[in-house]
């Protein structure tokens, strides 16, 4: 499928992006404070498991752990997008998304979903603030109504080498830029996610010190790519709250810890935001997190990903991984 591209203000050019070497002297002070060490033996502990686990599946309580695990939830009016109907790989199993996630807010391992049903969620707002001529604050209804939601069916790619391919419903990134109108200075996006101490609590050894809330960021140009997406929903209904209800970003060209969950507030700015696995271990989690096979992680290889596919267990059955997650020829011109 080809596309008409017609340059938009907001569409960087890269000789404008803030240089890495630059934003990282700026970020030197951080990064000492927190600390190299820090940040590996957190990510050793709780970002990085990647082995097989079976919480989601087996026994007499399967169908009541799954119904919990997505009680509460609405069925959604939307349309399906062509483009993004179908893929090579099957669908993973819906009980699988809904008990095996990574929500570093409510603790560090796979099986959060209980813990996460304390998010509040109604009310819920979303402000856009920053560089921008319309700034906006948003509740969950507003949102639905006023961008026409799609399913696509995009692969997700964890920095953890597991992968699976969920069928999102939400709008284009695209969309909510035209809405708020960025100014030229614009050029990066944070967003940041809720944060309440008392109730995402995080892992349990409490003494590190992590830099809440959790925030995660994009070029501009990223974000109006055709790809950039905001979730609402996943497999016809409302997110589960584990999923990152009631809205979280979806980049599936990017290692999935850049989809910041249950996001508040969304900023344009003019430099380059601090971002939370970033700021922690920058030699594990870069701030573009492409998926990149030939690039391995530190401590294990990213050639190669466990499909987490449709069957109500998981698997250990391996895929190579491709370039952009299989996406190049939507992304690769963004970087050179």
């Amino acid at each position: 499928m080809s596309f008409i591209h017609i340059p938009k203000p907001w569409q960087l050019p890269e000789r404008r992006i803030t240089s890495e070497s630059a934003y990282w002297t700026r970020r030197r002070f951080i990064k000492s404070t927190i600390g190299a060490g820090v940040g590996a033996s957190l990510a050793s502990v709780v970002g990085c498991d990647r082995s097989p686990r079976n919480g989601a599946s087996g026994g007499d309580g399967q169908s009541d752990i799954v119904a919990d695990a997505l009680s509460g939830l609405k069925d959604l009016d939307f349309g399906r997008n062509p483009a993004f109907a179908t893929l090579e790989r099957p669908t993973t199993a819906r009980q699988i998304a809904a008990t095996y996630n990574n929500f570093y807010e409510f603790g560090g391992t796979k099986n959060i979903w209980e813990e996460a049903q304390d998010l509040p969620t109604d009310p819920w707002t979303v402000e856009v603030t920053g560089l921008v001529n319309s700034p906006r604050t948003y509740d969950q209804d507003e949102l639905i109504r006023a961008f026409p939601l799609e399913e696509r069916i995009y692969r997700f790619r964890c920095v953890e080498a597991w992968s699976m391919v969920l069928p999102w419903i939400g709008f284009p990134m695209r969309s909510l830029l035209e809405a708020v109108d960025p100014k030229p200075a614009a050029k990066f996006v944070r967003f940041t996610s809720y944060y309440d101490k008392a109730v995402t609590t995080g892992p349990s050894f409490t003494t590190l010190f992590l830099p809440w809330p959790y925030t995660e960021g994009l070029r501009i140009d990223e974000m109006a790519n055709e790809l950039a997406f905001f979730a609402v929903g996943l497999y016809g209904q409302t997110l589960p709250k584990q999923n990152g209800a009631p809205i979280r970003m979806v980049m599936p060209w990017k290692y999935g810890f850049k989809g910041a969950k249950s996001i508040v507030k969304i900023e344009f700015m003019a430099e380059q935001p601090a971002t939370y696995w970033n700021t922690i271990s920058p030699n594990e989690y870069g701030f573009e997190a492409n998926v990149e096979p030939d690039v391995p992680h530190p401590r294990w290889s990213q050639a190669e990903e466990r499909l987490i596919g449709p069957e109500s267990e998981l698997t250990t059955t391996m895929v190579p991984t491709l370039p952009y997650n299989g996406y190049g020829e939507y992304v690769a011109g963004l970087y050179g």
